[in-house]
């Protein structure tokens, strides 16, 4: 049986996810890393039997746009969202780096990430 994985890298994005308001108000750069796995069906040149990796950066792009207090929100946004597009995922792994977040020290980012195992 074969494993196949999509995946996205290092999806930039100015968005204004925050628990402060000022954050909300001035924004911030984030990095977005989304990886699914399924066990592929069918013809693999049909993406109506695999995942369009098209569609995982649209949904990621809508769940930037829509302000979020938390990173965890959003990270499990794009997972319901994935699910609802593909429910014959095996795993899905997402990430968000919140670039440079304003609190004292240099920091390189900060990370939330959620994953998601299929029970069947």
């Amino acid at each position: 049986m074969f494993v196949q994985t999509i995946a996205l890298k290092d999806v930039k994005f100015y968005a204004y996810h925050g628990f402060y308001p000022e954050e909300q108000l001035t924004g911030n750069h984030f990095l977005v890393d989304a990886e699914v796995t399924f066990t592929p069906s069918g013809d693999t040149e049909d993406l109506q039997h695999t995942v369009n990796y098209e569609v995982i950066n649209s949904i990621i792009t809508k769940a930037m746009q829509e302000t979020q207090k938390l990173l965890e929100t959003v990270v499990r946004n794009i997972i319901d969202e994935l699910l609802s597009n593909y429910s014959f995922l095996s795993t899905i792994v997402v990430g968000i780096r919140k670039i440079h977040p304003m609190m004292p020290g240099e920091i390189g980012h900060s990370f939330v990430q959620l994953s998601y195992t299929s029970s069947k």
